[in-house]
């Protein structure tokens, strides 16, 4: 990617958007074939470039442009794959700053749990909502400056450490314990409280599970990275 990324604000077309208006229409294969060459593109560009204005345009590029832009070349691609993990990471970042109160709550509950985990991601304790923002742009500033196997790996940690904190939080709120338990500590659940705490504790517990799954997939992707593998 040229230094002087454009400033505009348009929503920038990517070669899959183009490929879909060619005669024939939307060919699997060929949009599949732009998705990896657009993310061998951008992160080659991305990688050897030194200026860190560009770096930083390149990790705030959804800030501008929005999560749709590369949605637009990504979001389809197999989760082992070098446009699937770089949508993943952009996903990712999107999600945390849009919701950093309760990524930070989530992070904060379940940093106990995986000390492991917890040390790789590498967000300072305590994990405050400016920590991880802070902590998600450094990782992905290290995918272009840094190793790109350790920033899969740290996004890795950083996903499973919250998925832990989304299951302390099913567990909590199935039997309407998290609503229950300040205002009345030794009253039961109404039967409506409890169907309540069962419907948000699935929804906690299968978004957990999907964290887990992209954890997984990230960290296959940055040993593929490492084999020389990884397209």
């Amino acid at each position: 990617m040229p230094s002087d990324l454009p400033r505009h604000h348009k929503p920038i077309k990517f070669a899959p958007a183009k490929i879909q208006n060619r005669v024939g229409g939307e060919d699997p294969a060929v949009l599949s074939q732009a998705a990896h060459e657009s993310a061998q593109a951008i992160l080659g560009r991305g990688r050897a470039n030194t200026d860190p204005a560009v770096t930083a345009r390149l990790v705030e590029f959804t800030d501008h442009y929005g999560l749709e832009a590369i949605a637009e070349m990504w979001a389809h691609s197999a989760g082992v794959s070098l446009p699937g993990s770089l949508w993943r990471m952009y996903a990712l970042r999107d999600t945390i700053r849009k919701n950093p109160e309760r990524i930070s709550y989530f992070y904060g509950l379940g940093m106990e749990s995986d000390q492991v985990s917890r040390i790789v991601a590498g967000v300072a304790d305590p994990p405050t909502e400016s920590e991880i923002i802070a902590t998600v742009n450094a990782i992905l500033t290290g995918a272009y400056t840094g190793e790109f196997d350790i920033a899969l790996e740290r996004f890795a940690a950083f996903c499973r450490v919250v998925a832990l904190g989304q299951d302390a939080v099913a567990h909590s709120v199935q039997f309407g314990q998290l609503e229950t338990s300040v205002q009345h500590p030794k009253n039961e659940p109404s039967a409506e409280v409890r169907r309540e705490g069962a419907r948000r504790a699935h929804e906690l517990r299968a978004g957990a599970q999907r964290l887990t799954t992209i954890a997984q997939e990230l960290e296959a992707s940055a040993e593929k990275w490492r084999e020389g593998t990884l397209d």
